[in-house]
């Protein structure tokens, strides 16, 4: 896996509080970097954008292409599969 890929995902789980303590180093340290704060930068502003509230401006498309990229990524490939049967108003309300 390639530096700058392992740093954001340093950077990513340190804003969800999910870094485990003996890695805060690394993050912190990547934070230093313009690479890092724009990593941090956008990681907080898809935080933001996430936990708006239902009704926001996002359209459809957009959901519906978030969606697909989500289920793309490993972590989320099981999750994705256990909602395969479930209605898109409890993925997206």
């Amino acid at each position: 896996m390639d530096t700058d890929k392992k740093l954001r995902e340093h950077i990513s789980a340190l804003a969800d509080g999910e870094l485990p303590d003996s890695e805060c180093e690394l993050a912190l340290a990547a934070l230093d970097s313009v690479a890092g704060r724009a990593a941090w930068q956008a990681y907080q502003l898809t935080g933001d954008v996430l936990r708006a509230t239902p009704g926001s401006q996002l359209s459809d498309d957009f959901k519906a292409r978030l969606a697909a990229r989500l289920a793309t990524e490993p972590a989320h490939k099981r999750a994705a599969a256990a909602l395969e049967d479930q209605p898109a108003a409890i993925i997206f309300p």
